[in-house]
C-alpha cells in the first residue's frame, strides 16, 4: 500500500512537471498548467498506481505491458475528459486538430507514446523506486505521502468549486450580454455593458487561475464569453507586467533570457548559490567570529542550496509581487523552510552526510530546519521577491544574446561537471576513512587534489551521519 501511496504522489508531481516542461520549451513560459492550484496533476498519479497494480508482477512481458498499458492509459484519458464535458460542461483539452483522435478526448499517436513510457517505468524506474521506497521508515511514508493526498484533496474540492462557480458566471454573463442584443428597455445598454466589463474582470484568483492554466479550455456552452475573459485577463497581465519588467510586442525584440525561461531561471540560480556563499560567510564571522570557508561544492563560491531556494521562490512568487508584504514573507518562510528539510534530507539519504544540524535549537524539525531559520527565509525571499529579483531579470536581460547562450551553457557544463566531482570526492573520502587505497587513475587524482585537507577547509560542518565524525578528519576516522 506504501508503494502505491508513493506512486500516486510522486508521478502526481512527475506528470506535473513533465507538463510544465513541455509548456516551458513550447511557449517559452513559467505557468501552473495543472488541473489543480497545487504542483499535482493527479490523472498521471492514478496512471502510474493503475499500471504498477496490474504489470508490475508481469514487468518482463514487454508486449503485455505496452498494449496494456496504452489500452488502460487510454481509457483513463478518455473517461475522464467524458466526465469534464458531460458534467461540468468543459473542455480541458481537445485533440480535434490532431490525427487519429476520438472525439476529441484523446488521440492514439500519444497514447501510444503514453505506453512506451509506462513500459519505462513498469521495467526500470519502479523497481528502483521500491528500493529507497524500503529505506525510508514506514511512519514517515504514510505522514509525508497523506499529507499531500490530503492537500491533493482539498485542492480537488476547491477545483470543482471553482469551475462551477465558473460556469455560473458565465451564465451570468450569457444573460447580460442577451440583454443588450434584445435592447432591454427597462435597463439602458451602456449599464449592461459595464456590467458585461466587470464580469470579465473575474477578480477570483482561482477562477483566473483556471483560466490561465488551460488556454484551450472550453465551455460547451459559454465560448464566446470565456474567449472575452480569456482576453480580458492577457491584458491586465501585459499591463500588470509593465510595473516589473519591459514589455516587447516584436519578437526580434526582446533580449537575451527574456522572460521567466530556463536561461533566466539557471543564472539566477548561479547568482542565489554566489550570494548564498557571501551571506554563509558573513554570518560565520558575526556569530564565531572568525573567518571560514562555507561552500556546497569543490570548485567555486557556490551554495547550492541557496540556488534552488532562489529558484524556487521566484517560480512561486514572482506573480504575486503586487501582494502584502505579509503574505510574500509567510509564504517565502514555508517554501524555504520545506527546501531547507528536503535537501537535508535529500543529503542524508543519498550521502550519508549532513551540513547543518539545528537539534539543540528551539523549534526545530528533525535538526533539518527551524522556526528562526525560517523567518530568515522569509525574510530573505521577500527581499527577493521586492527588489532583488526585478533588479537581477533586468541586468540578466543586458547580456548580449549570441555572449549570453554561450556562457550559460558553458557555465551549465561547468556546473554539471562540479557536481560530479563533489560527489566522487565525497566518495573517495569515506574509501578513505575506511582504509580502501586507490585503485585507479581518477581514485589517485581525488587523493591528491580533493585529499581530506581541503574537503575539511571548504566543508567545516559536513559529518557523517553514522560515525558522527566530520568529512575529511583524518584522525577522528583512524580512531
Amino acid at each position: 500500500m506504501i508503494n502505491y501511496l508513493w506512486d500516486f504522489v510522486f508521478f502526481s508531481f512527475i506528470g506535473w512537471c513533465t507538463d510544465e516542461i513541455y509548456y516551458l520549451i513550447t511557449e517559452k513560459k513559467i505557468a501552473n498548467r495543472g488541473f489543480l492550484t497545487s504542483p499535482f496533476s493527479p490523472m498521471y498519479g492514478f496512471g502510474a498506481v493503475i499500471i504498477d497494480l496490474v504489470f508490475y508482477s508481469v514487468r518482463d512481458l514487454y508486449w503485455a505491458v505496452l498494449i496494456g498499458s496504452i489500452l488502460l492509459l487510454g481509457i483513463l484519458k478518455f473517461l475522464t475528459a467524458l466526465f469534464l464535458d458531460k458534467v461540468l460542461h468543459f473542455k480541458m483539452w481537445d485533440y480535434t486538430n490532431l490525427p487519429l483522435n476520438i472525439k476529441g478526448y484523446i488521440c492514439v499517436p500519444i497514447v501510444v507514446l503514453w505506453g512506451f513510457v509506462a513500459l519505462v517505468l513498469v521495467s526500470f524506474v519502479m523497481p528502483i523506486m521500491k528500493i529507497f521506497i524500503i529505506l525510508i521508515p514506514t511512519w514517515l511514508s504514510l505522514v509525508i505521502t497523506l499529507g499531500i493526498i490530503f492537500i491533493m484533496l482539498i485542492d480537488t474540492i476547491g477545483t470543482f468549486i471553482t469551475i462551477f462557480k465558473l460556469q455560473k458566471h458565465l451564465k451570468e454573463m450569457d444573460d447580460v450580454s442577451k440583454l443588450i442584443e434584445e435592447d432591454a428597455p427597462e435597463t439602458p445598454t451602456e449599464e449592461l455593458k459595464e456590467k458585461y466589463n466587470k464580469l470579465m474582470l473575474t477578480n477570483n484568483i482561482f477562477r483566473r487561475r483556471l483560466v490561465n492554466a488551460f488556454p484551450d479550455m472550453q465551455s460547451v456552452s459559454y465560448a464566446e464569453h470565456l474567449a472575452n475573459i480569456r482576453v480580458r485577463l492577457n491584458e491586465i497581465k501585459e499591463s500588470n507586467l509593465k510595473e516589473y519588467e519591459n514589455i516587447y510586442t516584436n519578437e526580434d525584440e526582446k533580449p537575451f533570457a527574456y522572460g521567466l525561461n530556463f536561461n533566466k531561471l539557471f543564472w539566477l540560480f548561479i547568482i542565489g548559490s554566489f550570494c548564498g556563499t557571501v551571506l554563509e560567510t558573513i554570518w560565520a564571522v558575526a556569530t564565531l567570529g572568525h573567518f571560514e570557508f562555507r561552500v556546497g561544492l569543490v570548485y567555486g563560491p557556490f551554495i547550492p542550496v541557496y540556488g534552488g531556494g532562489a529558484v524556487l521562490i521566484t517560480l512561486c512568487l514572482y506573480k504575486l509581487y503586487k501582494a502584502k508584504d505579509v503574505i510574500i514573507y509567510i509564504a517565502s518562510a514555508i517554501i524555504g523552510a520545506a527546501f531547507e528539510f528536503f535537501c537535508s534530507y535529500f543529503q542524508e539519504m543519498f550521502f550519508g552526510t549532513v551540513s547543518w544540524d539545528y537539534s539543540d535549537t528551539p523549534f526545530n524539525i528533525q535538526g533539518r530546519t527551524n522556526l528562526m531559520f525560517a523567518l530568515i527565509w522569509g525574510f530573505l525571499g521577500l527581499v527577493w521577491v521586492r527588489y532583488l529579483y526585478p533588479w537581477c531579470s533586468k541586468l540578466i536581460e543586458k547580456i548580449p544574446k549570441k555572449i549570453g547562450n554561450r556562457v550559460t551553457i558553458a557555465l551549465v557544463i561547468f556546473m554539471i561537471f562540479d557536481v560530479i566531482m563533489t560527489c566522487a570526492g565525497l566518495q573517495r573520502a569515506d574509501e578513505r576513512s575506511e582504509g580502501i587505497p586507490a585503485t585507479n587513475v581518477f581514485a589517485e587524482y581525488l587523493d591528491e587534489h580533493l585529499d581530506d585537507d581541503y574537503l575539511q577547509m571548504i566543508f567545516p560542518h559536513m559529518t557523517n551521519v553514522d560515525t558522527g565524525v566530520n568529512v575529511g578528519d583524518t584522525d577522528a576516522n583512524k580512531k
